[in-house]
């Protein structure tokens, strides 16, 4: 599944992350550093008339998609090599989203927890970070569900703190991302621990998938909570694969990621779930997640808020 790009290990580990707006390079551009060939998938995607005309005014005369993102979380979204270039598997779904609509995508980096308040503030029209579809978060905004994931463990090489499950977290430091399922169900994860009598969870929540890892490496935290995706790709990845592994195991808590559309735009929603849909019926959609290597979490029906 993974692609072995020494840039990019460098970029999870250490390099800092760009922050703004980066309106998305041409398909054709940045496949020099190793990543995944897919120009050529972009590049066959076709607006659809009929699917544009039902997006809402303001979006279809602005002529662009402005997508919210943490980028930070391959193979999802990163940055390419030239550490201001957003690439990864949600990048090329969202820029197919876009031609398919007729619009340009993009990208916003913001942090994590920021994502939601942005969408309902208008800063951004869509949300696209590895988030979740909850019940408590679709209080808040409409998600339009692309990939199932779910919650994994990973930890130092050698597993040197013997965490075989989540019930081996009691009485350990975890780290997790801010405002996460993750940093949820460590706490949840805690309160258990607790009432069997075998100490609590000590959850240390940070906006940086880079300082989490590093304080992984550093044997502050036991291990890290991520989704299947990027913990399997951080552990092959990271110091040639030498310095994390994923516990086996079925993901936890497994579920939908989703688009995050304001409740204020249901035309936009419906577009984007259209759009999406036929990516997935014209075969688009699973050649990008098979040339990333996340082809386990595809959906064969794209639901609005799991409907």
């Amino acid at each position: 599944m993974l692609i072995r790009r020494t840039a990019v290990t460098a970029l999870v580990l250490g390099a800092l992350v760009a922050c703004g707006a980066q309106t998305d390079s041409p398909p054709d551009q940045g496949q020099a550093d190793d990543l995944p060939a897919t120009a050529q998938i972009l590049q066959a995607v076709t607006k659809d008339d009929a699917l544009a005309a039902r997006l809402p005014a303001a979006v279809a005369q602005a002529g662009t998609l402005k997508v919210g993102s943490n980028i930070q979380n391959p193979p999802n979204n990163f940055y390419a090599a030239d550490g201001t270039t957003p690439v990864g598997s949600e990048v090329d779904l969202i820029k197919a989203v876009g031609a398919k609509l007729g619009l340009r995508v993009e990208h916003q980096d913001m942090a994590f927890s920021s994502l939601i308040t942005s969408l309902q503030a208008g800063r951004i029209d869509v949300t696209m970070a590895a988030m979740n579809d909850t019940a408590e978060r679709q209080r808040q905004i409409d998600f339009v569900d692309y990939f199932t994931s779910g919650i994994t463990i990973m930890v130092q090489k050698g597993n040197p703190s013997g965490v075989k499950g989540p019930d081996d977290l009691c009485g350990k430091a975890v780290a997790v991302n801010l405002g996460t399922s993750q940093e949820a169900f460590a706490k949840e994860q805690s309160g258990k621990c607790a009432q069997a009598g075998r100490g609590e969870v000590t959850v240390t929540s940070t906006d940086s998938d880079t300082q989490n890892q590093n304080q992984l490496r550093t044997g502050r935290v036991a291990a890290i909570l991520n989704d299947l995706p990027t913990a399997v790709y951080v552990a092959k990845t990271a110091g040639g694969g030498e310095f994390f592994e994923v516990v086996p195991g079925t993901p936890i808590n497994g579920g939908p990621y989703g688009i995050g559309v304001n409740k204020n735009t249901p035309e936009l929603a419906a577009a984007v779930q259209q759009a999406l849909q036929a990516l997935v019926d014209d075969g688009t959609y699973g050649k990008i997640l098979d040339a990333w290597g996340v082809s386990q979490g595809a959906v064969a029906k794209v639901t609005l808020n799991g409907r």
